[in-house]
């Protein structure tokens, strides 16, 4: 686990609603903080420190809040961004205590032996099909990993596969997500193509729908449950 500190110093928002757009105009990123079935506090900041901390922090780093003359641990719940330009467009916070374990997803790794990049299986052209980027644990915060990593060196020849039990656990992290879940597969070149080509109608058809639907900005707050999107 990383022991860098996470600083974001936030300014309380009396804008809300529609109105939330006049402030990304100046580079502010509107966002929510929820601290333990308290009322929620509504804050903003400045682009570039938001989207810094989101890109090291994740869902599973916590982040140290300033705010309103209060200081918070949290960790960032959702993060909202606008699908036609891709910059972030709002945060919601859930504040944490330290003595209490919090749920969080772990960005899931290959580990390779010293000297290699890529697995057995690669390096004898196969593929491995990655599925499975995060996985879901529960530890205290200080205890959360960066990260969670598996032998990338038990992928040799088509049909190895490594689950979600194959993980490498630090002490004190549970990891929620079912132990049976695949986290990589590897395939022949030529079957994975096949089996590519045959999804591809299914595939062309949900890209034009998600087109269409990308067409108008979300409602604020749309990609966060009802309870997380007041701001």
């Amino acid at each position: 686990m990383s022991t860098e500190e996470i600083t974001l110093q936030l300014e309380p928002r009396t804008v809300t609603g529609k109105a939330v757009k006049q402030l990304r105009k100046t580079e502010l990123v509107p966002a929510v903080i929820h601290d333990h079935g308290q009322p929620s506090i509504v804050v903003m900041g400045a682009y570039a420190p938001m989207y810094k901390a989101y890109l090291k922090a994740g869902k599973h780093h916590p982040v140290q809040l300033q705010a309103g003359g209060r200081q918070f641990t949290a960790l960032i719940k959702q993060a909202d961004f606008d699908p036609q330009k891709h910059k972030l467009r709002h945060l919601v916070f859930n504040a944490v205590k330290a003595d209490e374990e919090v749920t969080a997803e772990i960005p899931v790794h290959i580990k390779f032996d010293e000297g290699n990049d890529v697995t057995p299986a690669e390096r004898n052209s196969l593929v491995v099909l990655r599925q499975l980027e995060v996985v879901e644990v529960e530890a205290l915060p200080r205890h959360l990993p960066d990260a969670l990593y598996f032998d990338g060196e038990k992928l040799i020849v088509v049909g190895d596969h490594v689950t979600v039990a194959d993980l490498i656990i630090p002490a004190g992290v549970t990891v929620k997500t079912d132990p049976s879940h695949p986290l990589a597969t590897v395939f022949e070149p030529s079957a994975l193509q096949a089996a590519n080509d045959a999804a591809g109608g299914d595939a062309e058809e949900e890209t034009e729908a998600s087109e269409e639907s990308e067409g108008a900005e979300p409602a604020e707050g749309d990609s966060t449950p009802k309870e997380e999107t007041k701001e």
